[in-house]
């Protein structure tokens, strides 16, 4: 039915262009206000077959007269396409267009005055070519493309690269030239997003000079090599725009260490202080091959113990009662046959909340979370508060399973469950003494 409505409105098409180049060509006036021989179909009809012809058709419909041009510009017809035809989410175009197109600084309120055309956003969005992502991790750099979900390949991140005595122009050049090389694209041709590690945490001026410094070297570098627009962001804002805000709290357990950020509008808010966990994934890691050991479970790698955290271990939502459980599991390692855990699986996230049981002297992830939380109401950085009231998980380490709903008490604070708002986020609440309600997304 449809490739036939196709056929009919590309036949009626023609005969309506034709009819407008034979009147130019009598010198006859030509009635704007009309659409010609679709003026008897009714417009939700016609709306349905513009959306069946696809945009490229309805785009042509536009330069008839004004009547064709209203009617192809409207903005519903647009919101579909982008829907329909381009691969990206819905809500990721939107909260794009609405929060971040206007540029940094953010605005805690729309500066747009002219209301969106949807129509420019699809055939901007169309024109630009694919984006190389860059993600330089503190552990191993992942890079690939925008219209990916998963990256390409991985390499050693640009902050280990090459010679540690070199220039860090040269080493970052070397290391932007080597993923360019794997990925077997031409430099001039894509813009490039990277993700830049957090580091220099402290809101000290020599802090503030190192993180400029290594912002201007990677646009330097990208620049030299003839990338046409280069977009340097930190990881923990990178998350939350991931999860359609622009202020809350980032949790971000990265390879060595986890990192609690406030973000305000886009921009780190040091001076509220970013407290640092010295627990990530490495540590979760090694923790679970100690405890192998302690057992006797042989294996050859650590791919192998890595493979079996990611596949088999979890937090539990009460770790004492977890221990009457039969928690057996198994998985086969690629080249080392089947291994079967039991209390190891949930053990090992637990060191996130109990440093001390991995003999790390630090509080515990909750406990930092809630002196984050705490630091941000007493700051008043604004007259609303609801700007840290969500929180946002970032890195593998959040994705095991039981971590984003776990219960965890720490003066009155603790993670509640609360329904999934999306298949790719999960929401809960967080509730602190101060009696508030925070949103958690995991990501």
């Amino acid at each position: 039915m449809a490739t036939l409505l196709k056929k009919v409105w590309e036949s009626v098409s023609t005969r309506s262009v034709l009819s407008l180049e034979m009147s130019s060509s009598d010198h006859r006036g030509f009635d704007e206000s009309s659409l010609g021989e679709f003026d008897r179909i009714p417009m939700d009809i016609l709306m349905n077959i513009l959306k069946l012809s696809g945009p490229k058709s309805a785009a042509k419909m536009g330069i008839l007269c004004k009547s064709w041009r209203s009617l192809v510009s409207d903005n519903g017809l647009w919101v579909y396409f982008l829907q329909n035809q381009l691969v990206e989410p819905w809500d990721s175009i939107l909260f794009g267009e609405t929060k971040l197109a206007l540029g940094y600084p953010l605005e805690s309120f729309s500066r747009q005055v002219m209301p969106l055309s949807f129509m420019e956003v699809y055939s901007k969005r169309v024109a630009v070519p694919g984006s190389v992502i860059i993600d330089g991790g503190s552990g191993y750099c992942k890079f690939g493309w925008s219209k990916y979900d998963c990256p390409s390949g991985r390499s050693a991140t640009f902050l280990e690269f090459g010679n540690i005595e070199s220039p860090m122009y040269s080493r970052l050049r070397h290391f932007f030239a080597t993923i360019y090389g794997r990925m077997r694209v031409k430099m001039s041709h894509h813009p490039v997003v990277v993700s830049v590690p957090l580091c220099h945490y402290d809101d000290t001026e020599s802090a503030k000079a190192s993180r400029q410094q290594l912002k201007e070297a990677i646009h330097s570098v990208l620049f030299d090599m003839n990338v046409p627009s280069v977009c340097a962001v930190n990881q923990a804002t990178l998350a939350l725009y991931a999860a359609r805000r622009t202020s809350g709290i980032v949790v971000n357990i990265g390879f060595q260490v986890t990192s609690i950020v406030p973000i305000l509008h886009g921009k780190v808010m040091r001076k509220v202080g970013v407290e640092v966990v010295g627990l990530g994934a490495l540590k979760l890691t090694g923790h679970l091959r100690e405890l192998m050991q302690q057992n006797n479970i042989r294996f050859e790698s650590m791919y192998t113990v890595r493979a079996l955290k990611e596949n088999l271990c979890y937090v539990a939502q009460d770790y004492e009662a977890e221990f009457s459980k039969d928690t057996r599991a198994s998985y086969e390692a690629n080249g080392e046959g089947w291994f079967t855990l039991s209390k190891e699986r949930f053990q090992t996230g637990e060191i996130l909340f109990r440093p001390s049981m991995a003999g790390v002297r630090a509080m515990g992830l909750h406990e930092a979370v809630a002196l984050c939380v705490d630091h941000c109401h007493a700051a008043e950085l604004t007259c609303d508060d609801s700007w840290f009231k969500t929180v946002v998980l970032s890195g593998g380490s959040a994705c095991l399973p039981g971590f984003a709903g776990c219960r965890r008490n720490c003066t009155g604070f603790f993670l509640h469950p609360y329904p999934m708002v999306s298949e790719s986020f999960l929401h809960h609440m967080v509730q602190t003494q101060l009696g508030l309600e925070r949103g958690l997304l995991a990501i």
